[in-house]
């Protein structure tokens, strides 16, 4: 069966950080994340996307506060005029950082959303994009978080999978959540990206 193409001008890569694909503290199937966020960021690099890598700034203490080994990016950046970092504190990888002006910036109309986690900064950052009017797709297969422990009188323990699935659920009606990352396929945005920010 050949894949209809779902094509974006940009990639958010959110939160690819050492502390949850690594050790103790990775998503379930952390590897396989890894393969379909390295494969999307591949394309979009081929395809002449903008690549933007959310670098969340965790409290002190946390397994993602700055400058730790957990902070640290796991895929490699091409830093350039079409691949950047954007530091956030909040969930919502729009607030407080300079992302909505470079996507307006460099003409940016649709983009492709993965990385964690899928219930906090990957539907918050894909809601937002929705409201400023972008066309999103958020691949099934590119998002991940961890299981919901159990609590007790209340709820039994709910899968990785299944918690992806609620957030992806949640914005289905405007977003393309059920596409695999490797039917993304990725163009330029109508504009060159000016500088850095």
């Amino acid at each position: 069966m050949t894949l209809r193409p779902h094509p974006a001008e940009a990639l958010l890569v959110v939160d690819v950080q050492t502390a949850f694909v690594t050790g103790p503290g990775a998503v379930p199937a952390a590897g396989r994340l890894l393969d379909r966020t390295a494969a999307l960021i591949a394309r979009a690099r081929e395809g002449g996307a903008l690549i933007v890598h959310v670098q969340n700034d965790g409290p002190p203490g946390a397994d993602c506060e700055p400058h730790t080994p957990g902070w640290e990016l796991h895929h490699r950046v091409e830093p350039g005029p079409t691949e950047v970092v954007i530091r956030k504190v909040r969930d919502d990888s729009f607030a407080g950082t300079s992302l909505s002006g470079l996507l307006t910036d460099a003409g940016v109309r649709s983009l492709a959303v993965c990385g964690m986690m899928s219930e906090m900064c990957v539907q918050a950052t894909a809601r937002t994009a929705l409201e400023l009017g972008y066309r999103v797709v958020l691949p099934y297969d590119a998002h991940a978080t961890h299981d919901i422990p159990a609590a007790p009188g209340i709820a039994d323990a709910v899968p990785a999978t299944t918690v992806s699935r609620v957030a992806a659920w949640a914005l289905s009606r405007e977003a393309d959540t059920t596409t695999p990352a490797s039917a993304v396929t990725f163009t330029a945005p109508a504009h060159q990206v000016g500088a850095l920010r």
